[in-house]
């Protein structure tokens, strides 16, 4: 099967508005965590997030697409432009059919839905819904308008796993360069949950922290304190281009993307398997697909939400599968994006290419007492950033419904 390579990327989210910005801020190990401003979160159980800053939707997007947008759509956008304009690719000189996207989103616009029924209700339930209701809403739009605004007429969906979103949709593009159905992918995910109804729904759960009087250290995975994920919001993009057309062309090339796994839980509607099975064999597949053995891995970027239950488990199946790697690293950067969501998975895949060029794991931070029943041998990169030759980099991103997905990049 052909090979598969990254050569673009693009991103907007809680830690910069672009790729370097974003890169500086997770190896100085920024919080990016404050008080809710996006609307009054003052009566609710938690009041904080991870809140993208500045942001400018005109410096990418015009103003019809802005107009008929939700939030998720124009973070999409604006970091598929990004990467687009990063890959250097000449796209009038391509066939539109051998371009795709393949994009990933969790919820959808849930702004778009709050702001309509609130309409409705304080309009005493007279309906008048904007024509534009429908197409800011529903999920598949991000992947449409991409296609739209740069004429890309290959394959085009969106992917919806719950927080394994944008992995799905990255292994998704991968599998079809893979069997020729396509030359190049835009791929990634973009959230926009920060609002009244997704915090307090994800609130409700008990899902999120109540560190409310602290938002910088609320993000703490591992540490024995830890009482839920801080939402965060934003976009990741990467452009999968196929070796051989990339090497023609004579593209910068960031890394090879060599693995990808999917397996699922089968165990619970919201809380992972707590030996971490399903996770385990996720990695296992995606190590095999690469014929890398476990003690070749040299950085795994962790699922890791800063919940009390999801953050064990993760490391149980880590342990399971790289008992014998004393060279493997791991990091949650989570601890300083906050929990994109169905971005997580974009936004991590950035870090772990990065990792690779750069020879650096960003840190996990607010490590203050770690947890006890952290598996004996793991190696946790805390506090400050980890100088090591990186060849090979894992990524993990879990979802509600049981959904696993590992991805597994190579320096090229």
């Amino acid at each position: 099967m052909k090979r598969v390579v990254i050569t673009g990327m693009g991103t907007i989210n809680p830690l910069g508005n672009n790729i370097a910005d974003f890169w500086k801020n997770a190896v100085s190990g920024k919080s990016s965590a404050g008080i809710i401003t996006r609307f009054d979160a003052s009566k609710f159980r938690t009041q904080i997030a991870c809140e993208v800053k500045d942001f400018k939707p005109d410096t990418y997007l015009d103003r019809n697409e802005i107009k008929r947008s939700d939030l998720f759509t124009q973070y999409a956008l604006y970091s598929a432009s990004q990467a687009l304009e990063d890959s250097e690719l000449n796209i009038s000189q391509m066939d539109p059919f051998d371009i795709g996207v393949i994009w990933g989103v969790g919820q959808g616009g849930m702004e778009t839905f709050e702001q309509e029924v609130e309409n409705y209700v304080t309009g005493n339930y007279v309906p008048r819904f904007s024509p534009f209701f429908v197409p800011r809403l529903i999920v598949n739009m991000a992947s449409g308008m991409i296609s739209m605004k740069f004429g890309l007429q290959g394959i085009n969906y969106t992917t919806v796993s719950a927080c394994a979103t944008a992995n799905t949709a990255m292994m998704d593009a991968f599998n079809y360069i893979r069997l020729g159905k396509a030359k190049v992918f835009v791929t990634g995910g973009s959230e926009a949950p920060i609002t009244a109804a997704s915090i307090g729904g994800f609130s409700a759960m008990k899902a999120m922290s109540v560190r409310n009087a602290d938002p910088l250290t609320a993000s703490r995975p591992f540490d024995k304190d830890r009482d839920g994920f801080v939402m965060g919001e934003g976009a990741g993009a990467l452009i999968l281009e196929e070796y051989e057309h990339a090497k023609k062309r004579g593209a910068k090339i960031y890394a090879e993307l060599v693995g990808a796994s999917m397996t699922a839980d089968a165990y619970h509607m919201t809380s992972p398997h707590p030996e971490g099975l399903g996770a385990a064999k996720a990695m296992q597949l995606a190590l095999e697909e690469a014929k890398l053995n476990p003690t070749e891995l040299d950085y795994l970027n962790l699922h890791a939400t800063s919940t009390p239950v999801g953050d064990i488990a993760e490391l149980n199946a880590v342990n399971k599968t790289f008992r014998e790697a004393s060279n493997l690293w791991v990091s949650s950067s989570k601890s300083m994006t906050g929990h994109l969501l169905g971005a997580a998975g974009a936004i991590e895949a950035i870090l772990a290419v990065k990792s690779i060029n750069e020879n650096i794991i960003p840190p996990t931070i607010n490590i203050e007492n770690p947890d006890s029943e952290i598996p004996h041998g793991i190696q946790i990169v805390t506090k400050k950033p980890m100088h090591k030759n990186i060849k090979t980099a894992m990524s993990n991103a879990f979802g509600f419904g049981g959904h696993n997905s590992t991805l597994i990049f190579r320096e090229i």
